[in-house]
């Protein structure tokens, strides 16, 4: 009977699911989940932009090992940015020339483009008669951590997937990150992975 024995190390294909928590004085909430339809793909040592104390705390693992890390702000998401909050004009959230006040509001979540052309997405803090105010910091920026999951694969990466992809790859998925996970905005995500901003 063979038993697949393989540990992560640099240039392994990883697969991991986990559930990502916010740490607060009063306890954890959960903010982000991946599983075994839709785990965090990445290749150990080369996929950009993961979190650190996560990368330590699943190197050497294999299969069905499992990993509880838990990650102070400044080496998860980083500090709240101020440079991250714009104020823009209204006219540019009308449509055939009428302000969309069921969506932009307090609150609500939107996609936006920056000026390379990579999507993020900002949350409106406050709506005047004049401006809109947006964050486009990580929801997660300025809070604790915490990963709790287990390793679902571990095997040599393929030429192809150690090629350089867009993005991060820990814990984005798709090109929209930003939910709560740990992409690096530097690296055009934000979603809710492993990846710092």
């Amino acid at each position: 009977m063979y038993l697949n024995m393989e540990k992560i190390q640099p240039g392994k294909y990883v697969e991991l699911g986990y559930d990502l928590y916010e740490v607060t004085s009063t306890g954890e909430q959960l903010v982000h989940q991946t599983d075994s339809d839709d785990p965090e793909k990445i290749i150990f040592g080369v996929t950009r932009g993961m979190i650190r104390p996560l990368e330590e705390a699943i190197d050497g693992l294999g299969v069905g090992d499992t990993f509880d890390v838990k990650v102070e702000a400044k080496d998860a998401f980083g500090p709240v940015d101020p440079e991250q909050v714009a104020t823009l004009g209204r006219d540019i959230f009308e449509v055939d020339g009428k302000f969309d006040s069921d969506t932009i509001k307090p609150g609500a979540v939107l996609p936006m483009m920056t000026a390379d052309g990579f999507r993020i997405n900002g949350v409106v803090t406050e709506v005047t008669d004049t401006d809109v105010k947006m964050d486009f910091n990580h929801p997660l920026a300025g809070k604790d951590v915490r990963f709790k999951g287990k390793i679902m694969t571990v095997r040599d990466a393929t030429p192809e997937e150690l090629q350089p992809t867009h993005g991060c790859g820990c814990g984005c998925h798709g090109d929209s990150c930003g939910d709560g996970c740990g992409c690096d905005e530097g690296d055009h995500c934000g979603d809710g992975c492993g990846c710092s901003h």
